[in-house]
């Protein structure tokens, strides 16, 4: 039997990413396209959808030049993965024409209005029907903006011919030229407009949103067949699309969150944290939202999400800001030149303090300094703050949701970072695992893919496929525990 290979489309916030996986998944072959974004003074966020669309294509061409030069044929994909920014969103007419820029994730031209979604009274209904708290991060109140403020998308809502899509959804439907409109739970899961319990998006937000008549895709697991595409003639055959998922919650899956319990931590400049919490979902009563971690059309797994501001940021500023070390790389060794903190912490709020805290209008700071304390200790308490935020969030995701956690998985650029690695296991007194890929939000979207093409037999199949991945063992020996009370005592 020849081998079969699958296409995965990760389409960040920053670029896009191709890439192609063979049958033990592995990737192939890779391509990476820029995507510019527009950032304006108050706080608006857009990007260009057509743009975003050819953006896509740029980088498939690149990913299928290296498989053809490494004398692979493109007739061998046999499905295609896509994973997405997460709520981001596109709004475009009946001719597939869109009516505006894509509203970004980060865009926070809402805030005034969440807070008048708040003094309604809705938090409760909202966070009860969709397991999402009333902020601009989410697709709706940017949607109901626009609403408002756009007399363009304002008289496509009244004719009921504006189409709503998450990025994940704008590009099947540019894919298959408007045959195929739909997007997958996870993404759906990121509106605050879809209902956890029901699976379908909810009539009553939506009108209560002043949303009425607005078109709506077509929601299906995140493994399934959702149409089938050349990719602009790019493909010599029509290769169906075969698994959507929003970009955190591919990671989570690419990294193996296979089973309650266990979890994955992206960390970057901040930390996002995905814990699967199995087949019903869970209201948080300690600051993490509720969200469907991934799901096949055998079974649907819910998780619960807490997100850490500062982690690789924190760091950045000790490097631009006091001076301390040039490389990043240095931290590892000078925090290990030191026996422990020597009461040294960096409560790093620069930007408030996140899940589960949720203390917004919190400052940084370093408390715990004597004649003593050496830049080490410093960069050392600035390490451990990591860690520190990491097992607050663990913690609080216990008690929701009733769970210990199994095992952690972590990826994002400071896993290559051993001293915080370890410090994380020794401080959760649990396995701490890196895969070791960069792009596992590809690998996450390849695997959705694949079960649905049967590229991978099952979910039993992808646990034994020989991944690399580096363990960091919990140590029973380890004073981590000590070290966190002072943490709780200085938040």
């Amino acid at each position: 039997m020849s081998a079969k290979y699958i296409l995965a489309i990760d389409q960040g916030t920053s670029s896009t990413k191709s890439l192609i996986f063979d049958e033990k998944g592995q990737a192939v072959a890779k391509g990476s396209e820029p995507l510019f974004t527009h950032y304006t003074d108050n706080g608006f966020v857009e990007q260009e959808p057509e743009v975003i669309y050819e953006n896509v294509l740029a980088s498939v061409q690149k990913c299928l030049q290296q498989f053809a030069e490494k004398g692979f044929h493109k007739s061998k994909i046999a499905g295609i993965g896509i994973s997405n920014q997460r709520e981001t969103f596109v709004l475009w007419d009946k001719n597939g024409k869109p009516l505006h820029n894509a509203v970004v994730w980060q865009c926070k031209r809402s805030v005034q209005l969440c807070e008048e979604l708040k003094q309604q009274g809705l938090a409760e209904t909202i966070q009860q029907k969709t397991g999402l708290v009333i902020d601009p991060y989410f697709s709706a109140t940017k949607l109901i903006w626009l609403s408002k403020n756009n007399d363009t998308v304002k008289a496509a809502l009244a004719k009921g011919e504006a189409y709503f899509g998450t990025v994940d959804a704008w590009l099947l439907y540019k894919f298959t030229n408007g045959q195929s409109y739909a997007t997958d739970y996870t993404n759906a899961s990121r509106t605050m407009f879809f209902n956890l319990h029901s699976l379908q998006w909810d009539e009553e937000l939506i009108k209560v949103f002043g949303l009425t008549g607005i078109q709506l895709p077509q929601v299906k697991p995140s493994s399934s067949f959702f149409g089938e595409t050349t990719l602009n003639g790019m493909l010599s055959t029509a290769v169906p699309v075969t698994g959507m998922i929003g970009d955190s919650h591919a990671a989570a899956f690419g990294e193996g969150c296979f089973e309650t319990g266990t979890a994955k931590a992206t960390l970057g400049t901040g930390c996002s944290i995905l814990m699967n919490i199995g087949n019903k979902p869970v209201q948080s009563a300690n600051g993490m939202v509720t969200t469907i971690c991934w799901s096949t059309e055998e079974r649907v797994d819910y998780a619960l999400e807490g997100v850490i501001v500062s982690c690789g940021a924190t760091i950045e500023w000790i490097k631009n800001e006091l001076n301390l070390f040039s490389d990043s790389k240095e931290t590892e060794a000078m925090a290990n030149a030191v026996a422990d903190n020597g009461g040294v912490y960096l409560i790093p709020a620069f930007s408030g303090l996140g899940s589960p805290h949720w203390q917004m209008d919190r400052r940084a700071s370093i408390v715990g300094l004597s004649f003593g304390s050496t830049k080490n200790h410093i960069v050392r308490a600035a390490l451990e703050s990591i860690p520190y935020q990491i097992k607050d969030v663990i913690t609080a995701m216990e008690i929701d949701a009733g769970v210990s956690l199994q095992q952690l998985n972590a990826d994002g650029g400071i896993t290559s970072n051993k001293f915080v690695m370890q410090f994380i296991a020794e401080l959760l007194q649990k396995q701490v695992v890196n895969i070791g890929i960069a792009d596992v939000s590809a690998l996450g979207a390849a695997f959705m893919a694949g079960l649905k093409a049967g590229v991978y037999k099952n979910i039993d199949a992808l646990k034994q496929l020989k991944l690399t991945k580096t363990s960091f063992q919990q140590n029973a020996e380890s004073k981590a525990a000590v070290y966190y009370e002072g943490w709780i005592r200085n938040l």
